[in-house]
């Protein structure tokens, strides 16, 4: 039997969240070093030149990137299968999971969650308003009229699920972080879609851990998880005061 693999990186993170749903799909044991990449330590620098998560640690293997991590799942266990068969399917996944992790990202995360929780919250400093408002009125919206014309009106995008979904999915958890609901008038595909993907076990898995990490002060994020009985790893490299890390942000 092989040992848990170790993932780096905080539940609130729609990109450790990719990698989780991932990992629960397919079987495979993993511990978790629960923090954000702002408090990661030098040893983090090491191993996440980027000062990113997540990062997967298998025995001595390390590895960046959600999508390189769960490519590399798919070919460490291909059974189930999180990406389709044929060609022209699996470079549509690919992009769609490019199309989440980068446009969704920037929007999403860097323009709202980053604005009204990290950078309040973490580093004690005002959001921008504009920026906020500019994503959630104007730049969100037009990416869910891309979504909605590309995702189907039930199950999910290549038949079973499969990485483009889980990508997609796990960014709107952090929206209703900052309150922000789809429109199923407006967009029904995608609220429908959402919805569906929200319900499935290894979703509804790692929600509970994601509230409350949400509601605790980061010092103590690590002794409630354990105390949930979240597989919390022996030791922590996220052990530092706040630090910004090397990309820009708004």
């Amino acid at each position: 039997m092989r040992e848990p693999v170790t993932i780096l990186g905080n539940y609130l993170s729609p990109y450790v969240r990719k990698v989780l749903v991932c990992l629960q799909l397919k079987g495979i044991a993993y511990r978790i070093d629960p923090f954000a990449p702002f408090i990661g330590d030098d040893a983090f620098s090491r191993l996440s030149p980027l000062r990113r998560i997540p990062v997967l640690i298998d025995g001595d293997f390390v590895l960046n990137d959600s999508t390189v991590i769960c490519e590399y799942l798919e070919d460490l266990q291909p059974s189930p299968a999180l990406y389709p068969a044929t060609p022209r399917e699996r470079a549509r996944a690919r992009w769609l999971e490019e199309f989440a992790d980068s446009r969704l990202g920037e929007v999403i995360i860097w323009r709202m969650f980053y604005q009204l929780g990290v950078k309040r919250y973490l580093f004690g400093e005002t959001p921008d308003d504009a920026v906020v408002r500019k994503a959630r009125e104007e730049e969100l919206p037009d990416a869910l009229d891309y979504l909605e014309t590309q995702l189907p009106e039930q199950g999910f995008l290549f038949g079973e699920v499969g990485m483009a979904d889980i990508a997609i999915a796990a960014f709107f958890r952090n929206a209703a972080f900052v309150r922000y609901e789809i429109d199923a008038t407006r967009w029904p595909r995608v609220a429908a879609f959402v919805e569906r993907m929200h319900a499935l076990p290894a979703f509804r898995a790692l929600a509970g851990f994601e509230d409350r990490t949400l509601r605790t002060p980061v010092a103590q994020q690590r002794e409630v998880l354990i105390e949930m009985g979240a597989p919390v790893a022996a030791t922590t490299l996220g052990n530092i005061a706040p630090r910004r890390g090397i990309m820009k942000v708004e």
